[in-house]
């Protein structure tokens, strides 16, 4: 990786609440809707639906509906052609996840058995 890169996870409380995963790359932010939010044990998969990407300002963005619930830095660990797994640098830690395409804008957010190892 060249660079870091931001991330944010947005709490958008409309039109249903859910949280918006967003990852810079290639002068955007790539986006993923997460209806119930990120993973917190590896045994939950969370599921992930790929949505329009939106412009780098959108990463600060805030309003009544829609709130910055973690922000940072990502790295990339491994990717394949249906696979992305990275690192999330955010106020509480670091945290591993893949992204797994499972076909579609549908995909599974999986938080790795060895994201402890990134801490510290």
């Amino acid at each position: 990786m060249t660079g870091e890169r931001r991330f944010v996870l947005h709490d958008h409380r409309t039109p249903s609440p859910h949280f918006d995963l967003r990852l810079e790359e290639d002068g955007v932010l790539r986006s993923w809707a997460v209806p119930k939010g990120l993973p917190d044990d590896s045994t939950h998969d969370r599921l992930a639906i790929a949505v329009d990407d939106h412009e780098l300002e959108h990463a600060g963005y805030e309003d009544q509906h829609k709130t910055i619930a973690d922000d940072g830095t990502w790295e990339e660990h491994d990717r394949t052609e249906r696979r992305l797994l990275f690192a999330l640098h955010g106020r509480h830690g670091v945290r591993r996840y893949a992204l797994i395409h499972t076909g579609g804008k549908q995909w599974l957010l999986h938080l790795t058995l060895d994201q402890r190892a990134t801490d510290g």
